[in-house]
């Protein structure tokens, strides 16, 4: 269910919109409904010539912006990209509301009129980070203050580790209809889809509907070939990720080395320096007693 193009159209926002405002409803912990399907491919951060392309944006009743993606392979969305399709999604959102107003002339555009954005992330291999909360397969985040101050600043994040999900689920079963959609778009196990059908038997039509999908073979070819061109490209710049990071450490451990042997080689020289005041303040004695020495054989020669 996974596969980007069997997801899209399993939840399509505009032929089957119940679908998606189920999942977003149970997710946001309020009744949503989608209005408006954004294009997901179409906004540039500043001046950046790179577009950012987004799986699935909708605009929602209340006029917040949800992002929903899917990646199969966590590593290539880490936080700082969530973050920065976040902000994408509140400049999408200011120049659409703030144009809509120059144009409807009816009132002056304020910053209240903006909305919150969400940004969803379902992951089928989760970023390693997530692998110490293995009781959690719900992440939320928002901004908050360390004083207790609440303001609205708007962006929100859900992150969803379907793998941990799956790990917990063989543990506890579906404890609710929540479950069963996070059970329904991560296991292919005949007894996960039994168990899902038990509880919730109007699941049965999707799983209908995405075994009409896979007998299209035509189609399910090409998503194929393109989820595993985009498999081998997150895989070669993870790879080259990885190994940089291992080469940015040992550069790093030699540099710990070298300012520790530094540190030793400027104690002994402290030593050393120690040791050669000392070894003057013995000669200059040595040379005073040399000194009382001579004046004192002097007094007792004869005939002083």
């Amino acid at each position: 269910m996974l596969y980007d193009g069997i997801f899209k159209e399993l939840m399509n926002p505009e032929t089957a919109p119940e679908n998606l405002n189920e999942v977003l409803s149970l997710l946001l912990g309020k009744k949503v409904e989608i209005i408006e399907v954004m294009p997901g491919d179409n906004s540039r951060l500043g001046s950046e010539a790179s577009l950012l392309v987004m799986d699935i944006v909708v605009r929602l009743e209340d006029g917040s912006i949800a992002n929903i993606e899917i990646q199969r392979q966590g590593f290539y969305f880490p936080g700082e990209r969530s973050a920065c399709y976040s902000a994408d999604l509140l400049l999408r959102q200011y120049k659409r509301v703030r144009s809509r107003l120059e144009q409807e002339n009816t009132k002056r555009f304020s910053y209240r009129d903006i909305k919150n954005v969400y940004v969803i992330v379902f992951y089928e291999i989760s970023p390693k980070e997530f692998h110490d909360f293995q009781g959690t397969y719900i992440h939320f985040f928002h901004q908050i203050s360390d004083s207790g101050l609440r303001l609205p600043l708007l962006q929100n994040y859900y992150f969803i580790p379907l793998d941990i999900f799956k790990k917990n689920m063989h543990n506890t079963g579906i404890q609710n209809r929540l479950d069963g959609w996070l059970s329904f778009l991560s296991s292919d196990d005949p007894q996960d889809i039994l168990a899902l059908l038990e509880r919730y038997p109007d699941f049965k039509a999707l799983y209908e509907h995405a075994y009409r999908i896979c007998r299209n073979t035509e189609y399910i070819m090409g998503i194929f070939s393109d989820e595993l061109r985009m498999l081998d490209e997150n895989t070669v710049q993870y790879m080259i990720d990885e190994m940089q990071e291992t080469i940015n450490n040992q550069q790093k451990t030699l540099i710990e080395k070298d300012n520790i042997i530094a540190e030793k080689n400027n104690a002994l020289l402290e030593k050393d320096n120690a040791l050669a005041k000392k070894d003057n303040v013995i000669a200059e004695k040595d040379k005073i007693i040399a000194e009382m020495t001579e004046s004192l054989k002097k007094l007792e020669s004869p005939g002083k």
